[in-house]
């Protein structure tokens, strides 16, 4: 795992823009798994304005969304499905056929996250994982407790994650209790992880996830784990990480930094 520190939200969203519009030039047909949120909001703004102002094309790109409530339908304004279209989608060249998220309507769950989780791999699985972290530390909807080697599949979502996104809905009291998500060996299979964090709120579980023990009460802590994660966080959610020191000199000495060095210190990533 490695730690970057930008100075803010506005530097942590495009540095991970960045880092995700070179993938995709290397790579056109890149698999991209995508998360939702607040946090998404603006990183998903920037990408659609380097769509449209630097040709970044998503024309042969193939994402799988990360999760999915179960019992509201597609086009319910408190479900992911509308939040990633509204949001990202439309605005984008992406073709539809290629746009996968878990369907939380289907007649049988189990069999829609088992069909999920066979279409990841039909695809070769994920190539770049974009990623948040919960306040109860989830990622994805893997509440504590959840497996680390657990698979996509039904959860039951926690009083905090329940408490953090109802207002998220036009009604509270429809926020649905379970959802489908990725399991956490489905995200730790990803070939790259990219976790962005902003926010002082944050800042607790940051510590946490990053530095604490390895624990499946904070599922974000398997990234401690995998081959190559980045967690790109603003200055006030990393503000109680114990090697900020140490985090900022890797960025500026590590030879694979050295371009968003350059785009740093040319105002570019601003």
């Amino acid at each position: 795992m490695q730690v970057i520190l930008m100075p803010t939200s506005e530097h942590a969203v495009n540095l991970v823009a960045y880092i995700i519009s070179e993938k995709l030039r290397e790579k056109p047909h890149l698999v991209i798994g995508l998360a939702t949120g607040r946090t998404m909001i603006p990183l998903y703004k920037r990408l659609i304005e380097m769509h449209k102002n630097d040709g970044l094309d998503f024309s042969l790109a193939v994402t799988f969304n990360l999760d999915e409530y179960i019992g509201i339908p597609p086009d319910h304004p408190g479900s992911y499905h509308y939040y990633m279209y509204n949001n990202f989608f439309k605005h984008i060249n992406i073709d539809p056929r290629n746009i996968n998220i878990p369907n939380g309507c289907a007649i049988d769950i189990q069999t829609e996250c088992k069909r999920y989780e066979e279409k990841i791999k039909d695809f070769g699985g994920i190539d770049l994982q974009i990623l948040s972290i919960g306040e109860s530390g989830h990622i994805g909807f893997n509440e504590p407790l959840s497996s680390m080697f657990s698979r996509t599949r039904e959860k039951s979502l926690s009083p905090v994650t329940i408490e953090q996104n109802k207002h998220l809905f036009p009604n509270p009291e429809e926020m649905p209790k379970r959802a489908i998500t990725m399991g956490v060996g489905t995200i730790l299979e990803a070939e790259q992880c990219v976790v962005l964090v902003t926010g002082k709120h944050k800042s607790d579980i940051v510590a946490k996830a990053v530095e604490g023990p390895f624990t499946a009460m904070i599922s974000a802590t398997a990234l401690q784990l995998h081959k190559n994660c980045t967690v790109v966080v603003d200055e006030e959610a990393g503000e109680k990480l114990t090697q900020k020191e140490y985090y900022k000199w890797i960025f500026e000495n590590e030879p694979e930094w050295s371009k968003y060095r350059e785009l740093l210190r040319r105002n570019i990533l601003i």
